[in-house]
C-alpha cells in the first residue's frame, strides 16, 4: 500500500516524529562546539583523560540507543504502512497468526545481550576512574562545598583559597594530575566541571575523591550539580589551568603573606573592628575566620560571591554592603557601615593581590 492511501492520521503522527527527530538532532548540533573552547562547558569537548572517558562511553551509548531507535521506527513505519486498515476489512477479524518461537527467543536475547555489553563498558570507565591511582607527583587539593562557596586547600603548599581552583597542565611528558578529596561543611553539595571530570557528590561525614588530569591550558567553568538551597544555581566555579612554570609561580604568589600598605590602614581597622574578621581569614593579621572565603590574595581573583558578580571595586563595594542584591540568600550579612568606612574597607580589599 502506499502512502499516499494512508490516512490522515496517521500520515500527521508519522510528520509529528519526524519534526521532533529533527529539532532534537539540531539541538544536540548547535549545542556541540565546533572547536575547543578553553571557557566552554560540553561534555564533547573533553579535556582530561576522565571526561575523555566518559564522553566516549556517552557517544557509545548514544550510538547504540540510536541503531535500537532506528531499527524500531523503520518496523512501526513497515507495519502501520503494511497492516494499516482498508474499508473493506471493516468487521472482520484479522488473521490469526501464533508465536514463532525464533521471534520470541531474538526479541528476548538480543536485548538481554545490549544490556550486558552496556554494563561492562559503563563498569569499565567506572572502575577506571575511581581506582586510579595517586601517583607520587600529583597535586592534592581539599575541596570543600559551602553555601553558597567553594573552599579549595593545597596540603603540601599550604595554601587557602576560595572558588577558583588553579592546577598545572598535565601533558604527557610531565604527567601531573590533580586528586581532590571533596568534603561538605553544611549540606549535599556536587562538584562538576563537564570538559574535566563527571560530577562527584560533597556529603557531609563521608569523604569523596576524584581526580583530573588536564591536557590544554585555559579556565573551564563549572557548576555545583546537587541542589543544597536556594543560591545553589550561583554557586559557581572556575578552574584555571596554568602551564608549569605559571602554576609555580602562583603557588609562590599563594604563599606570601597579605599586603600591608599604611595609606589603607584606616580600612584595615575597620575590618578587624567589625564582624568580618569573626568568617573571614587574612594572613599576619588577627583575621582568621572559617565561615568565609580566605581573603588574603582576593585580588587575585576574577570573580566574587562564587563567580556570582566581577571582581571589581563597584561590585565589591555592592557586596559588602548588601550581599543580597548580588546572591538573594546568601549567609553574607550586610555589614551596614558608613559610606567612609566602607570606601575604607573597600580601599583595604583592593590591597589584598
Amino acid at each position: 500500500m502506499s502512502m499516499l492511501k494512508m490516512k490522515p492520521s496517521t500520515l500527521r503522527f508519522l510528520a509529528q516524529i519526524i519534526v521532533v527527530l529533527f529539532w532534537s538532532a539540531m539541538a544536540v548540533w548547535a549545542g556541540e562546539p565546533k572547536a575547543p573552547s578553553s571557557h566552554g562547558s560540553s561534555i564533547f569537548s573533553p579535556a582530561s583523560t576522565p571526561a575523555k572517558s566518559i564522553a566516549d562511553l556517552s557517544v557509545f551509548v548514544l550510538a547504540t540507543t540510536g541503531i535500537i531507535f532506528v531499527v524500531v521506527f523503520v518496523l512501526l513505519v513497515y507495519s502501520v504502512v503494511k497492516f494499516n486498515g482498508r474499508a473493506k476489512d471493516a468487521g472482520r477479524e484479522p488473521a490469526q497468526v501464533y508465536g514463532s518461537t525464533q521471534i520470541e527467543l531474538a526479541w528476548t536475547i538480543i536485548p538481554i545481550l545490549i544490556v550486558v555489553v552496556l554494563f561492562l563498558a559503563t563498569a569499565r570507565v567506572i572502575h577506571a576512574i575511581q581506582d586510579a591511582p595517586e601517583p607520587a607527583g600529583a597535586i592534592q587539593v581539599i575541596a570543600i562545598g559551602h553555601q553558597y562557596w567553594w573552599e579549595f586547600r593545597y596540603p603540601k603548599f599550604g595554601i587557602v583559597t576560595a572558588n577558583e581552583l588553579h592546577v598545572p597542565v598535565s601533558d604527557s611528558s610531565h604527567p601531573t594530575p590533580t586528586f581532590l578529596q571533596l568534603l561538605s561543611a553544611d549540606t549535599d553539595h556536587s562538584f562538576w566541571v563537564p570538559e574535566l571530570a563527571g560530577k562527584t557528590d560533597l556529603i557531609p561525614n563521608h569523604p569523596n575523591r576524584m581526580w583530573m588530569d588536564p591536557q590544554r591550558t585555559g579556565v573551564f567553568v563549572g557548576q555545583c550539580a546537587q541542589y543544597c538551597g536556594v543560591q545553589h544555581a550561583k554557586m559557581l566555579l572556575r578552574i584555571s589551568v596554568d602551564g608549569r612554570e605559571d602554576f609555580a609561580g602562583w603557588v609562590r604568589s599563594q604563599q606570601k603573606p597579605a599586603v600591608e600598605d599604611a595609606a589603607v590602614i584606616a580600612g584595615r581597622r575597620v575590618f578587624e573592628g567589625n564582624a568580618c574578621m569573626n568568617c573571614h581569614a587574612v594572613s599576619g593579621t588577627p583575621a582568621d575566620g572559617r565561615f568565609g572565603p580566605d581573603l588574603t590574595h582576593l585580588m587575585s581573583r576574577a570573580t566574587i560571591a562564587a563567580g556570582a558578580a566581577e571582581n571589581n571595586r563597584e561590585n565589591l563595594r555592592l557586596w559588602i554592603q548588601n550581599p543580597s542584591v548580588i546572591k538573594r540568600g546568601s549567609l553574607m550579612p550586610a555589614m551596614k557601615l558608613s559610606d567612609a568606612d566602607l570606601d575604607a574597607v573597600v580601599s583595604y580589599m583592593e590591597t589584598l593581590h
